[in-house]
């Protein structure tokens, strides 16, 4: 099963996220299947690959809390 979820980048303190498509027996640092877009909280920024997100949910990918919020 394929799941949507977050994947912790950048340096210490400075935290950047990955919204990542990956499967739920990799652990979160794991290999992703396809990154699908990024959340950054420091400057409230989001960028979202839509049209690829939507092919993920039609695949039957789970989206986890945290990503759909």
């Amino acid at each position: 099963m394929v799941k949507l979820r977050l994947k912790r980048c950048g340096r210490k303190q400075r935290a950047i996220y990955r919204i990542v498509a990956i499967d739920v027996r990799s652990r979160r640092e794991g290999r992703d299947l396809r990154k699908v877009g990024f959340y950054d909280p420091i400057k409230n920024q989001t960028y979202l690959n839509v049209p690829l997100i939507l092919y993920f949910l039609e695949k039957g990918a789970q989206p986890t809390g945290t990503v759909c919020d």
